[in-house]
């Protein structure tokens, strides 16, 4: 993947931290690779190289900084530059559990392994074995740091088959066993705390008070800037929880389950709750260039997407808010887990008592009695039905286009649905659900042309980040509803 150097030269003598995670510096005379804002003293131009993934620069022959900790840095975006068949590959590697296979994955997409490979190699600068490795050794740093968990438990945790691949492969990138590196302050290893990296800015309040207003009682729970949720771990129920500092660059994951090889996907899949990989310079960059939106990003400078915890569930919740207020959705999913969710041994804490039902126990559910419209009762039983019997995988691989012609082939699904899932669930960047009556609306507040086709056609200067637009607008509803509401009080 080509980077321009001159623009990362600048970058890394400003030691700006808000660089990092978007490329990393190889240093040629002492072979190691730091992150923009590094404290160490800064190499000569003709020394750096620059990588855009930890993977590349370790492939290349570069081992971690120790002062700067370059894999503690946030994520490299996924759509960055590379094809869009590579972004879901990315994507795919971040977000899975650390064993799937290049054949597998690229069998997923739809193509030949040879072919994903090659395209890594154009795109990334590094293979997709490269990058799986590197995340699952970066995963299981943070392990060692940060938890008392034994070595043998974060091998697993963290993705890998053996303990002695462990072994291998923390020596072999940071030139130092599991024990050296072990932090000398963990925390019990019955529980979990981990930190999340997030780009500054990050506008909490916003995201916070998104979720706080769609949270599902009985499941979810806002107190603050802290969000709350059960969760299912190979079997056993649980509570995760997600808090933000206001000073700091980091949320704090804490988790009431022993850990497990499921570990790293409970990790990437609270991250992605809280979208802590987006780039807000990059995003602010092209949403910035419209006039009807410069003034959204300058007030919210750092608006995040709002993710979900399963798809699944998502789907189910976007059928119960079709043609109902966010209050409406929010009672009917209630009742649903009331009538048809788990209930937590020995009840919960914050009201948290219930797991979302399953697939399973929605397919053949009766579910007149909690006020759902007959057609979107039989979409819900529809939707989990397939799901449960797999003949309908709820994932966005392929890409957007894909899932929306496959979730739409159910009935009573149409493509806000769709692309509101997308959204949401999988974080895909340029989601858009261009039917959707709150875009509308907040065009017309602007005075600007909101039927469909004009939407779709301003939309297309938003690409790749229409999700944060979509976002955007959503927000200045609000906003404009709260001032409303102010000047009727004074």
């Amino acid at each position: 993947m080509d980077l321009e150097k001159a623009a990362c030269v600048k970058a890394t003598l400003s030691r700006d931290g808000r660089f990092a995670g978007r490329f990393f510096v190889g240093v040629v005379t002492t072979r190691v690779y730091c992150r923009p804002g590094c404290p160490a003293p800064l190499p000569k131009a003709k020394n750096m190289r620059f990588y855009a993934y930890a993977a590349a620069a370790e492939d290349a022959g570069f081992r971690p900084c120790r002062r700067c900790r370059p894999e503690t840095a946030p994520g490299s975006p996924v759509w960055n530059g590379t094809s869009a068949t590579v972004s879901r590959a990315l994507k795919r590697i971040f977000d899975g559990d650390g064993h799937e296979s290049v054949e597998t994955l690229a069998a997923r997409l739809g193509l030949g392994s040879r072919h994903l490979r090659r395209l890594f190699a154009e795109h990334v600068g590094a293979s997709p074995a490269s990058l799986q490795r590197t995340h699952r050794v970066h995963f299981a740093r943070r392990l060692l740091d940060e938890t008392s968990l034994p070595a043998a438990e974060v091998a697993f945790a963290s993705g890998f088959e053996s303990v002695r691949r462990f072994n291998d492969a923390i020596r072999a990138t940071f030139h130092r066993t599991p024990t050296e590196l072990r932090g000398r302050n963990g925390i019990d290893a019955r529980s979990i705390r981990l930190r999340l990296p997030i780009r500054p800015p990050f506008d909490a309040t916003s995201l916070f008070s998104f979720l706080e207003e769609r949270a599902l009682p009985g499941v979810e729970a806002v107190r603050g800037h802290a969000y709350s949720r059960t969760i299912e771990s190979r079997g056993t129920p649980g509570v995760l929880t997600l808090s933000k500092n206001v000073s700091e660059n980091f949320l704090v994951l804490s988790l009431s389950l022993p850990p497990g090889s499921d570990l790293l996907d409970i990790v990437r899949r609270a991250g992605r709750l809280f979208d802590v990989d987006a780039d807000p310079l990059a995003i602010a960059d092209v949403l910035g260039r419209d006039p009807l939106l410069a003034p959204l990003v300058a007030a919210r400078p750092g608006l995040r997407v709002p993710g979900a915890w399963d798809p699944f569930e998502l789907s189910v919740r976007a059928i119960l808010g079709q043609q109902v207020s966010v209050r409406g959705a929010r009672t009917l999913a209630g009742r649903l887990v009331a009538g048809f969710g788990r209930t937590l041994p020995g009840g919960g804490a914050d009201g948290l008592t219930h797991l979302f039902p399953a697939p399973a126990a929605l397919a053949a559910a009766d579910l007149s009695g909690i006020g759902v419209p007959a057609a979107r009762a039989a979409a819900i039983r529809t939707l989990a039905a397939a799901v449960n019997k797999g003949r309908l995988e709820l994932t966005a691989e392929r890409g957007l286009e894909d899932f929306e012609t496959r979730l739409c082939a159910l009935p009573g699904i149409g493509p806000w649905t769709a692309q509101y899932v997308a959204l949401r669930a999988f974080g895909e960047p340029d989601a858009f659900p261009a039917g959707d009556l709150g875009l509308r609306r907040a065009l017309e507040a602007a005075r600007v042309p909101a039927d469909a086709a004009a939407l779709r056609e301003r939309a297309l200067s938003w690409s790749p980040f229409r999700a944060y637009a979509t976002l955007h607008l959503w927000s200045s509803l609000a906003a404009d509803a709260g001032s409303r509401k102010d000047k009727e009080t004074r």
